[in-house]
Parts: C-alpha cells; sequence; structure tokens
C-alpha cells in the first residue's frame, strides 16, 4: 500500500510539473477518485456543473439520455437535465430528481434540455442550458434503427438549438422555465445556425458575460459551418442579452478551434478553459486536450502563455494511468474564491463517439502549489 501511494505522488508531481507553466490560472491537476463524479445505469450521462447549496451539500446538474439511443446523435433529441447531490465536491453524487424534461413539441426547449452551467446568485439559482425542439413523433426502440444523424428528428433538432436560462429557489427547484430562449440566431451572423453551450460569468455590478457556441449556415447551402465561439452580455441575469460585435472571439481563423468553454473569475481576472477540437493550439499530439486563455473584461481574450490545460491521459487512484476515449466539458468548481475541483464528462474505448461502451461524469482535485499536493498524498 505504501508503495502505491509512493507511486501516486510521483504521478501527480509529474501532472503538477506539466502543466506548472500556466501561471495565469494556476490550475494543477491532481489524482482522480475511480468512484467520484456521477453514473447512471441505462444511461448515457454527460457534462456536468456544480454548485454549493445554502444546505452545505455539494449540486450536481448534468446531462443523460437513453442508451437504447446512439450516444451521438441521442442527445439532440432526448436529453434531460437531472439534478445529482453529494455531501463532497468530489462525490459520488446520488441522483435525486429530473430538473429539467421534456415539456412538449410546442416549447422552444420541448424535446432535449442539455449542456447545464449551473450558478448561484443573489439567493436564486441560475440555470443555463441548450435547448431543442422537433415536430416529430418520439424515437423509441422500435424506430430506432431508422435515427441518425441524416434522419429527419436531428436534421430539425439540430438546427432548433438555442441557448436558455431556468430559474429557482432552491436546487431542487422548481425551475421556471421562460417561454423563449435567451440566446437566438441572427440572420446573415456567425451563429445563424443556432446557439448552444452557455457559459455564464457574473460581475461584481451583477452583470453578466456569457460564451456560446455558435454556428453559421453555409453561403448557397443547406449545411452549417464548423463552431465559433461568440461573447454575449446582459445587464442582468434577467436582462436582455445582446451578442458582442459582429466576429466570433474564437474560430478557426482566431486562435483556433475549440467547443465547450468554461468561465471562472480571481483577482487577476476572467479564466477559461475549452476543448481544442484540431489540435491547431496545443498541438496534435493532444488530440481534444483543454485550452486556457484569460481576459481582463470577458470580452477581448489572450491564449496563456502556455495555453495547454490538460490531455486526455488520467490518473486514477486506483494506480491506473489511462487515456480517456473522450474527455470533455471541462467545469472549473471554485469554493472560497479558489478554484479546488475540474469536472469532465468522459467515456471509455479508444476515442470516437461510437466507439464507447459508457460515459459518465468524473472529477479531479485541483491541486494549488507543491507543499499542498504533497501533504494531500502523505
Amino acid at each position: 500500500m505504501n508503495r502505491l501511494k509512493t507511486l501516486l505522488v510521483i504521478l501527480s508531481l509529474v501532472s503538477y510539473l506539466r502543466v506548472d507553466a500556466q501561471e495565469d490560472s494556476g490550475l494543477h491537476l491532481g489524482i482522480a477518485p475511480v468512484e467520484g463524479g456521477l453514473q447512471m445505469e441505462d444511461y448515457w450521462v454527460w457534462g456536468s456543473s456544480v454548485v454549493k447549496g445554502e444546505d452545505g451539500q455539494y449540486h450536481m446538474y448534468a446531462s443523460r439520455w437513453p442508451k437504447f439511443l446512439p450516444f451521438h446523435p441521442g442527445w439532440m433529441i432526448r436529453s434531460e437535465i437531472v439534478h445529482a447531490v453529494s455531501d463532497t465536491p468530489e462525490g459520488p453524487y446520488r441522483f435525486s430528481e429530473v430538473a429539467l424534461g421534456s415539456r412538449g413539441a410546442q416549447y422552444w426547449d420541448g424535446r432535449s434540455c442539455h449542456n447545464p452551467k449551473i450558478v448561484k446568485h443573489k439567493g436564486k439559482y441560475l440555470l443555463y442550458y441548450m435547448g431543442s425542439t422537433h415536430p416529430f413523433e418520439e424515437v423509441i426502440e422500435e424506430n430506432v434503427a431508422a435515427f441518425d444523424l441524416r434522419s429527419k428528428w436531428c436534421i430539425a433538432g439540430r438546427w432548433r438549438k438555442r441557448v436558455g436560462l431556468a430559474i429557482a429557489d432552491s436546487p431542487y427547484g422548481p425551475w421556471e422555465r421562460l417561454d423563449e430562449p435567451i440566446l437566438d440566431v441572427k440572420p446573415d451572423s456567425f451563429y445563424s445556425f443556432l446557439t448552444s453551450n452557455p457559459s455564464p460569468l457574473f460581475k461584481e455590478d451583477g452583470s453578466v458575460v456569457l460564451l456560446f457556441k455558435g454556428r453559421s449556415y453555409r453561403e448557397d447551402e443547406i449545411t452549417h459551418t464548423g463552431q465559433f465561439i461568440g461573447v454575449a452580455t446582459a445587464p442582468a441575469y434577467d436582462g436582455a442579452y445582446t451578442v458582442v460585435g459582429d466576429e466570433p472571439v474564437f474560430s478557426s481563423e482566431q486562435f483556433g478551434e475549440v467547443e465547450d468553454p468554461h468561465l471562472w473569475s480571481d483577482e487577476q481576472g476572467f479564466h477559461m478553459i475549452a476543448k481544442d477540437m484540431t489540435g491547431d493550439i496545443i498541438g496534435d499530439g493532444n488530440h481534444h486536450g483543454g485550452v486556457l486563455a484569460h481576459s481582463e473584461d470577458g470580452i477581448h481574450w489572450v491564449l496563456d502563455e502556455n495555453p495547454l490545460a490538460y490531455t486526455r491521459t488520467v490518473t486514477w487512484d486506483n494506480g491506473q494511468t489511462i487515456k480517456q476515449g473522450q474527455l470533455e466539458r471541462p467545469f472549473v468548481f471554485v469554493e472560497d474564491g479558489q478554484p479546488t475541483h475540474i469536472f469532465f464528462a468522459t467515456m471509455d474505448g479508444p476515442g470516437g463517439f461510437g466507439n464507447g461502451t459508457k460515459t459518465w461524469n468524473m472529477v479531479i482535485p485541483v491541486v494549488n502549489d507543491k507543499e499542498d499536493l504533497k501533504s494531500k498524498k502523505q
């Protein structure tokens, strides 16, 4: 047992030194608990967001959809957002209830709710998410053979993706869902096709900075472009959200194509972590690893001097080091002004959405300095 603990200390130090140059964010990843996070039998489970409640419990909001559907694009037409609870940030998290589920094709988010980001602000719990709908019958096990990315369900569900907001006084709800998205599409813009993947951050005056993913229609075609990351602002969470400028802040032409942005802040300013889609930022050898950037105002962004945030290789507390099939949707949990944990959606297998057999939401402690790292492992 002592040999195993010594090995884990060494592996943690190697992991720490790998990202030690990232002084802008101070993110240094430790050892992932095998029993941490959230898994659910018979469901694909994906991207999570966590907040500490007034009850002292840790509340996770995550996406799930039934496993009889293919992982991709099953989420596009059948995802729901669930609430799970833990006594500690690491978990394991216990399922509590469905927070946002299906509510009818007539609603803009009536068929699918996905990519939750939870914020506690002035006594309110604010759940930002992506919603979508379609006008067709449900996909069930009897007709699932006809379901794929080119099917009618996905054609409609994909271009109907929009960013929304639900509000509650308690982490257990009930959630007030808006009848309109807070961030719609705009013709002839970089988000004319869809808006999704919101990441909000509140400033001291209560105003909001919101990063989001957009796609546009290709000129003279019915297909869509690659991914853009734009920024919107609002004077308050229940105010009007306005996209800043006509150009995205991240794209294949600007820094590189990224997805799943997440924001947090400290005394140095704003920080962003995201998934590098192509390897143009952190190098092809770190395919789908993480990118770090920073900003003074949340509007104008600069890559960190060493932008590599993480790779898909994870060291677990059972002594194994594994390159995860997928490692996405990074969420940095901040407590008492300090990042303490980073959550990921992950998949087993060799990589590729069609090659995994299970997914779950995992967590890795953030180690703030080397002395803290040593004390945690002794």
